[in-house]
């Protein structure tokens, strides 16, 4: 295992961290991945107010004992943005108690998603109040954000200099928040990426024509060496039902140095087929064609299109499209079908695509029963 300094923090964190919204089978299962995976290296765990039972899970599992000193394990969990301070003292007191410890190390405000909720946290008072009393008490560490928003959100958010760290989405197959990564980079930011196994393709189960092009490597190991190749990225979130599937993930957790020739050419390899396939129906993902009066997310779509016509990502395509319209901020935009062909986006287009006929086969392809969160 390696191990990298989350920016101004000063901690140094594993490469790779155990995230525990998917260890809620049961207690003892939470409890023995834990154990795993400290016994692997991992020093970072990660959890939320909003995981089912996972901050109760964690603090019994803690307070059973550890085969490190807690000083050695650094856990972070998140907690919703909020106007109100006292609902916030009240969340941290419970989470706390939940966790059964005296302080956290990283407190992450869950889900900056929304201009609002990025107004509510730059707010004089409010949560953020409640947050700066609890760290002048030593009850929290360190301060960070996730986010699920928009790029040009997150970069206001880095901006405000209120946090240490970010946890966001980027990966091989979604590189649109390579901005945020350089900003917080400048800014000595920690950053911390979100489930780049499952949201970066669902790439664990891989279709055979993407296992195909990424030979000599599985898809999901090139994924993480092109992520762990980047110095400016401190950590890669593992979500493991259980301690066997920590095991395949760590085999590439001591190779953190720059990307070689051959996974350079398997990636060169993978967007020259992407090219090539898709023709003049490819979309580049500028976003120039929003906003829609829809309020469709024309770019996402159409990479989620990208990603089924070129690489048979259909499984992945579906899982994500068919959470439009059912998670809220989380994953926000309608579904393809409310197109009414109005034309707005058409002139926007730098690649002259057309949008409407794209939109649709899309939601022919990917449409199904909805999808929600997983702890939903």
């Amino acid at each position: 295992m390696r191990y990298r300094r989350f920016g101004k923090t000063n901690l140094f964190l594993s490469v790779f961290s155990l995230g525990t919204m998917r260890c809620l089978a049961s207690e003892s299962v939470l409890e023995q991945t834990l154990q795993q995976a400290i016994a692997l290296g991992i020093n970072h765990v990660e959890t939320a107010r909003g995981y089912g039972k996972s901050e109760q899970f964690l603090g019994r599992a803690l307070k059973a004992g550890l085969p490190v000193p807690r000083e050695q394990i650094f856990i972070m969990t998140k907690l919703p943005p909020t106007t109100d301070a006292g609902q916030m003292r009240q969340w941290l007191e419970q989470s706390l108690v939940n966790l059964q410890l005296d302080y956290i190390d990283c407190l992450a405000i869950h889900g900056i998603n929304t201009w609002e909720h990025l107004g509510w946290i730059t707010q004089e008072n409010g949560g953020m109040q409640a947050i700066r009393e609890a760290m002048s008490e030593g009850k929290i560490r360190h301060l960070g954000f996730s986010t699920h928003g928009s790029l040009e959100l997150i970069l206001a958010a880095i901006n405000t200099d209120l946090f240490e760290f970010v946890n966001l989405h980027y990966y091989y197959f979604f590189q649109r928040h390579e901005k945020a990564i350089a900003l917080a980079h400048q800014k000595d930011m920690g950053v911390f990426i979100i489930s780049p196994a499952d949201k970066g393709g669902r790439l664990y189960t891989p279709p055979e024509t993407l296992e195909r092009l990424c030979q000599p490597f599985s898809p999901l190991e090139l994924n993480y060496r092109f992520l762990l190749g980047d110095r400016r990225i401190t950590t890669l979130s593992i979500g493991p039902a259980n301690p066997e599937e920590l095991i395949d993930p760590l085999e590439v957790s001591d190779r953190d140095y720059p990307l070689t020739a051959s996974e350079m050419a398997a990636l060169e390899r993978l967007e020259t087929h992407l090219v090539q396939t898709l023709g003049t129906d490819r979309c580049g993902q500028c976003y120039r064609c929003l906003p829609c009066p829809e309020e469709i997310n024309i770019p996402e779509v159409l990479r989620l299109r990208n990603l089924a016509v070129a690489y048979d990502m259909t499984d992945f395509g579906q899982y994500r499209y068919r959470m439009f319209e059912n998670a809220g901020h989380w994953f926000p935009g309608n579904k393809a079908s409310r197109c009414t062909e109005c034309g707005e986006c058409l002139p926007r287009c730098p690649e002259q695509l057309d949008i409407p006929r794209l939109l649709l086969d899309t939601h022919q392809r990917l449409n199904g029963s909805p999808r929600r969160r997983l702890w939903e």
